[in-house]
């Protein structure tokens, strides 16, 4: 399971209530001196590789590392690649997902 650390959506009041983001980002800013200055900092960077957990209802968790790619002839847009590494269980995952997609194409298409 991920923490609220990672997931900053999911954080609480300790009480077990989540809070929206609006909350949240007050919450934290009237309780750390460090947050608002970074906050209001809006110093933002642009993550062109790293690491991307996701869940699939059929697959289960996966763990992906992802590449960004700029589009020279298509200004403003980027094209992400995600992978898996090999021997891994998410790699398991991924080919079992193929498998069970192929299938359901042709299940459908022999309806």
């Amino acid at each position: 399971m991920r923490s609220s650390r990672s997931n900053p959506a999911k954080a609480s009041t300790g009480q077990g209530a989540p809070l929206s983001g609006d909350l949240l980002l007050g919450e934290l800013s009237t309780r750390s001196e460090l947050f608002r200055t970074l906050w209001s900092a809006h110093d933002v960077q642009h993550h062109r590789t790293g690491c991307k957990g996701l869940h699939h209802p059929v697959a289960g968790d996966l763990d992906l590392t992802y590449e960004a790619f700029e589009l020279p002839s298509e200004p403003g847009l980027t094209m992400l690649v995600y992978t898996a590494e090999p021997d891994t269980p998410t790699a398991q995952a991924l080919a079992f997902l193929a498998s069970w997609a192929a299938t359901q194409h042709v299940e459908s298409t022999a309806s």
